[in-house]
């Protein structure tokens, strides 16, 4: 008896691009004298030849696997990702957060972190430069276990975790993405004050007084999210599988407001709902590169009634 043909699996290639570093070869560079100046960009232009060669290994792999991929920098990526069984970003958090922009539920996504940091290179150079480099909280995989990994997916040994996402609406209108890591509302300019107010909602009734406040903006991020700008903030991190949200007034200048109600957890069940009172504002979705504008009186709902993502985590998230 002649057993079924194995399909052959397809992929997408998700890339951050190279030239997000200055090259030692970009005009203007080669003239620095600055000898500090010149160690921070031979250490740029090192983590564009690290990241480089990332891809080209990875690319190595796929090729020695029963697979069909395409390549596409993710600043290229315009239209839904469809008809794959597997995207794999190569770069950071911040591919696998563009990636999340494209994806519905049906399709896993595996990061690979191109450029992790290295801790021989941060004891080293600490008292001259940041030398830190991609955190990659979200990539399962290194160059290091790359290959094992991907054998592991297409020979269907592991899964992947569901991960919450955040819903925005904006007068009742759902924008067309989520947010996988956190929401910022606030002002276009950052030295400019943002007025507004909030609530919690759970099943349709209001579970908490309106909260006004004048601030920088106001923050709520993912359990996933929690970990970034969140917990810089002065935030907590949050188990990665749980769909509740975290929300900061960041900077608030509201005299006579209880303090504790500026920073708190909107439950699974819950929701929030934002009343924006400057004359312009805007709503940035996982970082600077999606936003969307909102004005004096507009409703913002956000809620963690979302399409999760199905993403490869790493082992220690799992635990």
């Amino acid at each position: 008896m002649v057993g079924l043909k194995m399909a052959r699996r397809r992929l997408l290639l998700l890339l951050k691009p190279l030239d997000v570093y200055p090259s030692n070869q970009s005009s203007g560079i080669s003239r620095l004298t600055n000898p500090k100046m010149t160690q921070v960009v031979n250490y740029l232009d090192n983590r564009r030849t690290v990241h480089n060669e990332a891809i080209k290994f990875c690319q190595n792999v796929l090729k020695k696997k029963f697979v069909d991929w395409d390549t596409v920098f993710r600043n290229n990526l315009v239209e839904p990702i469809r008809d794959v069984d597997l995207v794999v970003t190569i770069g950071g958090d911040g591919t696998l957060l563009q990636a999340s922009h494209f994806m519905d539920n049906s399709i896993p996504v595996l990061g690979v972190n191109s450029d992790p940091t290295k801790v021989e290179e941060v004891e080293k150079l600490n008292e001259d430069i940041d030398a830190t480099r991609s955190t990659g909280y979200l990539c399962a995989a290194t160059i290091k276990n790359f290959e094992q990994i991907l054998d592991d997916i297409l020979e269907d040994r592991t899964v992947a975790s569901e991960v919450a996402r955040m819903s925005v609406r904006v007068n009742t209108q759902q924008l067309p993405t989520y947010a996988l890591n956190d929401v910022l509302v606030a002002h276009p300019c950052p030295a400019t004050v943002s007025r507004f107010s909030f609530r919690i909602w759970r099943e349709g009734e209001q579970c908490s007084s309106f909260v006004n406040s004048r601030s920088s903006g106001l923050r709520v991020s993912t359990a996933a999210g929690s970990t970034a700008a969140m917990l810089s903030a002065g935030g907590f991190a949050m188990p990665i599988f749980l769909s509740d949200l975290q929300y900061m007034v960041r900077e608030p200048i509201s005299p006579g407001v209880d303090s504790t109600v500026m920073h708190g957890v909107v439950k699974s069940n819950e929701s929030m709902d934002i009343k924006w009172f400057s004359t312009e504002g805007l709503i940035y979705i996982d970082g600077s590169h999606i936003m969307f504008s909102v004005q004096f009186g507009d409703t913002i709902e956000l809620s963690p009634r979302a399409p999760s993502l199905k993403v490869f985590l790493p082992s220690h998230l799992l635990l």
